[in-house]
This record gives structure tokens, sequence and C-alpha cells, in this order.
């Protein structure tokens, strides 16, 4: 099979973590014999420092020819500490989504056995945790209209806007889902205050009988959230609208151990973008400390989404698990009994996740 991937690897540790998700990909060419084609784009604060945009016409005529998008991260504290700036390194995302519809984002919460002991969580509570989140991406408050500050600049205001069209196709997915898994699905929202919640929880109330098999439960998402840490093996699917997703798979990490572990899929009905869900983290970049999984299982999940295989992404996972079960670290998944020389930088890890695809293939 052949592919044209393109690699948009953005800012601070994202050009890291994205090498060693196309190093893994590159591995996989070759035990299972296809060609992927790599090309490079600019987006985030390299295309604003380099074009003065987040996301240049050369980067969309190039997504435009490619099968899907493999995306690092943006964001640079420059642009974050001025309030003021027209222009962001996030916008660059934001635009990438449009342009694509991407409008649902999946995000598996795969808890791996060898990293129990590294999320703040007790044990007994993680154990056996397998959730999957279908986030609402292109609409809510991040993109309603109408947004912005008065004359004064000391008054702001955001919309949160939905139609029931935007809610029933990610419902629908996220129905979808359960069907395959254990036929569970938690509806999040904020009905007893917003009205686009209310809108939110009436269309997947209407959808529900369309799908029988599936048990529906839905959740004010303050709850959700207490929820998640309370008792998380209770969750098999959740959907949820863009800022709840948005928040509530970042606290999600922590069952993880790490946002370095957390990768996700952002899927439109053209295109697939597929990203770790942790940011550009400028504190570390360039130290060759980043945790690179999330990423390399990003690439997995682009196998799975944008290319049907299976099998490969499938070793992508294992080869992750292996790496662990031999008690190799980066810095953010260690615990108390990591041993020192079991702690390895961003190119190691992807070096050993890299050559256990070749044995996970001779069995």
């Amino acid at each position: 099979m052949g592919k044209n991937i393109l690699v948009l690897a953005g800012d601070g540790i994202g050009p890291e973590v994205a090498t060693e998700a196309v190093k893994v990909l590159r591995a996989v060419a070759d035990v299972f014999g296809h060609t992927f084609h790599f090309a490079e784009a600019l987006v985030g604060a390299a295309a604003i420092d380099a074009t003065g945009s987040p996301l240049p016409p050369e980067t969309i005529a190039v997504a435009e020819k490619s099968d899907a998008i493999l995306f690092g991260a943006v964001g640079m504290p420059k642009y974050d500490q001025d309030p003021s700036a027209a222009v962001r390194p996030e916008q660059g995302l934001l635009q990438l989504r449009k342009h694509f519809d991407l409008f649902a984002n999946i995000r598996p919460i795969r808890l791996f056995q060898p990293l129990l002991q590294a999320s703040s969580l007790k044990s007994e509570i993680l154990e056996g945790t397998d959730i999957v989140f279908f986030r609402e991406l292109v609409g809510g408050i991040y993109f309603g209209e109408p947004r912005g500050r008065n004359e004064a600049r000391d008054e702001a205001w955001d919309t949160m806007r939905y139609t029931k069209d935007a809610v029933r196709r990610i419902a629908r997915m996220a129905f979808e889902a359960a069907m395959r898994r254990k036929k569970r699905l938690c509806s999040v929202d904020k009905a007893n205050v917003l009205e686009s919640s209310r809108l939110w929880r009436e269309v997947v109330s209407e959808m529900a009988p369309t799908f029988p098999a599936v048990t529906v439960a839905h959740m004010f998402v303050d709850n959700a959230a207490m929820q998640l840490i309370k008792n998380p093996r209770q969750f098999d699917v959740v959907l949820t609208e863009n800022m709840f997703g948005d928040i509530l798979t970042d606290e999600a990490a922590q069952i993880a151990g790490s946002l370095g572990m957390l990768a996700s899929a952002s899927l439109g009905p053209r295109m697939g973008l597929f990203e770790p869900i942790h940011g550009s983290a400028p504190d570390i970049a360039g130290q060759g400390v980043a945790n690179p999984i999330a990423s390399i299982l990003s690439a997995g999940m682009m196998l799975e989404y944008a290319c049907g295989l299976l099998e490969e992404s499938y070793a992508i996972g294992r080869a992750v698990e292996s790496v662990l079960e031999q008690g190799f670290r980066t810095h953010d998944i260690k615990d108390a009994a990591t041993s020192e020389e079991k702690i390895v930088g961003t190119v190691t890890m992807g070096d050993l996740v890299a050559s256990q695809i070749q044995r996970i293939s001779a069995f």
C-alpha cells in the first residue's frame, strides 16, 4: 500500500516527537511491505515566524494532496504571554479543523499495565480502565459567533453554539463505537445551565432508540470530572462537546500516567489528522526528554482510521507495550521502581519501539 502523509511538526517538542512517530512508521513500512511518502510543511508559531500566518496557503495546498496528516504540536510562550496578539499559533490547528471539517475527535484512554504505578491515582481504582472519548471538534465555544471585545476592551464574550445536525453526526459515531465495545455510552453536558447543552441532550435522547442495545447515561460535566477520578472503570464510550472534551481528556491523562501517553484522531469526511493531545511543552523543547509515545500511538491510529491497516496499527500498540514491559520509561512516566538505566530520552524511546516492530512481526 502507498500513502502520502503530511507531517506538520509545529512548535516546541512537536518536531522531536513527530520525528519518532515517522521513524516507527518507516519500520512498519519495511516490515509489512508498504510505501509511505512523507512531506513536511509549516504550521503554528514556526509558520507565523516564517510567513506571518499560522497556516500558510502552501501548507493547505500540500495537505489537499495528502491522505492523512501527522501533527506535532503548536504554541510558544511569546504568543501566550501577549494577550493582544492578533495572530496565534493555535489558530493554525483550528483553521485546519475547519478547512477539512474535522468534526470528530477520538481520544482513547488506554491504560498500559506496566504504568499502573506511574499515575497519581491508586492502582486499584485504575486497573481495567478502557475509555474512548468522542469529542465534537468544530463547534461549541471555540468556533461560535459572535465573539470579541467591546471598544474599551474591558468586556469580552464568546458564544457556545450547536445545531442538531452537528450533534447528530458526532453522536452517531459514538453510538456505533459503543455497539462495537461494551454497549455503554455516557453523554456529558451541562443541561441544567446551558441551552446548547439542552439541545445536545435532546438530540442524543432522540437517537438512542435507534441503538436499543446501547445503554445511554447523561451526566453533567462537573460530575463527570469527579467520576473520572473516583471510578474511571464505569465509563466506556464518552460523548461530549468541544470544550468539555478538551478539559476532560486532559484530566483523563492522569489515568494513563501522563499527557505523553495519549493519542488522538480528528476525522472529517475526506481527511484525518492524528496528533498527541499534549501541547508544545516549550520548557523541555530541545532537551531530548519529551515522551514520543503519544505521537507514536497517534501514528498507529492513522494506520487504522486513514489506511485501514488494523494489523499494523496493532503492531505499534503491542510494540509500545513491550517496551514498557521491559521497564523503559521517559522521565514523565517513571515511578519509584524505575531504575536509572531504564530512563531514556526521546530518540532512544523511538528506537526501542521501532525495533520492537521487527520482533512482533515475527510472531
